[in-house]
């Protein structure tokens, strides 16, 4: 599946507004105020070190979306990363001295693959993403002194994975991992090796860059993929809340790893102000109990959606959700992603509102001139009902030739949970600040989560893990 590259200059122009907005107390410096180079705009690309920074008073930090490092909880700003870099901005305008106008620090979410190339080409000024320091890397970008030294990559495990006892043991396995990660990077290094043995190599499969490392966890301990690696420190921690995973520390594709802030080549100042900071503030357990537990917002993470019993009611909706999906072009796998979330495709499921079966219909939504569908408590009825209401909002809303398919689905999701009004108003909300209302991820969403809450946003995520977790099952080629 293609999805839309979504990470583009204009981004960078909302998120430096509301970043100002959310996360900082100098409220009376608007964005114009911040500008005291008339020369300098912070929606393009701009190369510059630590001595420019302070004079444009704006340190620009990209930042990955995920359930640890940085979210929006409706307007609140959480994350392990959010405090480090809040921390970050005190500790710098203490010792600059500033009292009035003080030195902002910008989080700008960015996708894990965009990282690098947006620092590089000037669109931040530090990455600050839990990376780990590798040569490859280093050909690029700069890196400053580490917060974490002595980090494994080691393999992950859960009940769908063979038996593995050795790393010779994984040569012609499958592990997914990112492309933009340093995992892959150290697995296309192990299959060296295995070539030079004349042993199977491991086949990597590319995971979406939409999924965190717990997102990979959480399908491995639900079986739906066999394996991944991690960084020892967080597979250490997530394995208290994935009691099916295996941690394999002694299988470890990279070790003594160190994991640090990355910055432009040629910034010596910026480098040296982080190192002060992280000298003063690194911990052994920078991944401790305490401070996750602060951002681990629920317990209800994915679970093998295609055994026992929700295996034999996915069998039992699924020649009604072919058959909708056929007839009303939607892939019926992503309609039995949805139909999970909804009700975990049970027909006996009744909400405290009303919405009934296992698309969730609402009575007065299936009588409706736009849908009006007889009889939604049986199970055919109600797939036709919730699929056809699906199709109308789709074709009222999102029937614009700029949004690319996969994008028009996943609006259409968020207004099936949400309102498709409030979602069009969200989306021109998006556009008016420089985001892409085309695009959900990393785009409308973000606004969702800052309008709405995390409600519309977690559904979604948790929609499009479960249509990836089909497809691996269902329709592994696809």
């Amino acid at each position: 599946m293609k999805i839309k590259k979504i990470l583009n200059q204009k981004s960078f122009i909302c998120w430096c507004c509301i970043t100002i907005i959310m996360t900082t107390p100098f409220l009376a410096y608007g964005v114009s105020d911040l500008n005291m180079d008339s020369k300098f705009t912070i929606n393009k690309a701009w190369l510059g070190d630590y001595d420019q920074m302070v004079k444009h008073r704006i340190i620009r930090v990209l930042v990955p979306q995920s359930k640890t490092f940085y979210f929006l909880d409706g307007p609140t700003p959480r994350g392990l990363a959010y405090e480090m870099l809040k921390e970050f901005e005190k500790t710098i305008n203490k010792e600059l001295g500033n009292k009035v106008l003080k030195l902002i620090v910008l989080i700008i979410p960015t996708p894990r693959d965009r990282l690098i190339p947006a620092l590089k080409k000037g669109l931040g000024d530090i990455a600050a993403g839990n990376l780990t320091i590798t040569d490859k890397r280093l050909k690029q970008i700069d890196f400053c002194d580490p917060f974490l030294k002595s980090i494994n990559e080691v393999l992950v495990s859960g009940p769908a994975a063979p038996v593995v006892k050795t790393i010779d043991d994984l040569s012609g396995l499958t592990i997914h991992v990112r492309k933009s990660s340093s995992y892959y990077e150290s697995l296309v290094n192990l299959n060296k090796s295995f070539a030079a043995k004349k042993a199977a190599k491991i086949k990597i499969v590319e995971a979406s860059e939409y999924l965190e490392d717990e997102d990979l966890l959480e399908m491995v301990n639900a079986g739906v993929i066999p394996m991944i690696i991690i960084d020892s420190h967080k597979g250490k921690f997530w394995a208290q809340f994935f009691d099916k995973i295996t941690i394999h520390t002694d299988i470890k594709v990279r070790e003594n790893s160190k994991i640090a802030w990355a910055i432009r080549k040629n910034s010596p100042q910026l480098k040296n102000v982080i190192n002060s900071f992280v000298k003063k503030n690194k911990k052994g357990t920078l991944y401790g109990n305490i401070i996750f537990n602060k951002y681990l917002k629920s317990n209800k993470y994915i679970k093998n959606h295609y055994k026992g019993e929700d295996r034999k009611r996915l069998e039992a909706a699924a020649s009604f959700l072919k058959k909708y999906g056929e007839q009303y072009n939607f892939d019926w796998l992503m309609l039995a992603a949805l139909a999970y979330q909804e009700s975990t495709i049970d027909q006996s499921r009744k909400s405290h509102v009303g919405a009934i079966g296992v698309m969730q219909v609402l009575p007065s939504t299936a009588k409706d001139k736009n849908v009006n569908i007889q009889d939604i408590k049986k199970i055919e009825s109600n797939i036709h009902a919730g699929t056809k209401y699906l199709r109308f909002i789709l074709d009222r809303y999102f029937n614009d030739p700029e949004i690319d398919t996969i994008n028009k689905v996943l609006l259409t999701f968020a207004s099936y949970n949400a309102g498709p009004y409030k979602i069009s108003k969200l989306r021109k909300e998006a556009e008016a600040m420089g985001l892409d209302p085309n695009v959900w991820f990393r785009n409308v969403e973000i606004v969702a989560a800052r309008k709405i809450g995390r409600e519309t946003v977690q559904y979604v995520s948790n929609i499009f893990k479960y249509y990836i977790a089909y497809q691996l099952i269902l329709d592994p080629k696809k």
